[in-house]
């Protein structure tokens, strides 16, 4: 899996690439930590070009989540593809989360 990052302001926009998955989630948990761990409290993960997420993968939202939350961050999830929110409404992750239709909206939900 390729991560690719940008910033806007003091939000990080985060683009996986691939799929989150048991192989590919503790990367991914890996660069949130980072990203955290210099001071960002602000996320909009673009999930356009992710393909399959396992529940190892929302393990990984969940905790980016909750941490957030709790030192007043956000933590915005946008361009979702039907079958990757039909694995968030399955899971009962869709209300814990901040979801919208693109990046533009993701950055202003931030």
């Amino acid at each position: 899996m390729e991560i690719r990052d940008k910033k806007e302001g003091d939000i990080v926009i985060l683009e996986p690439i691939g799929r989150i998955d048991t192989n590919t989630s503790s990367e991914f948990e890996n660069k949130i930590v980072e990203v955290m761990d210099s001071g960002v409290t602000r996320f909009v993960v673009d999930l356009k070009e992710i393909d399959y997420i396992s529940s190892a993968g929302l393990r990984v939202f969940l905790m980016a989540i909750k941490k957030l939350k709790s030192l007043g961050g956000s933590f915005i999830i946008c361009s979702m593809s039907d079958h990757i929110k039909e694995v968030f409404d399955i899971s009962g992750f869709t209300p814990i989360f901040t979801i919208t239709a693109d990046q533009a909206s993701g950055l202003t939900a931030a």
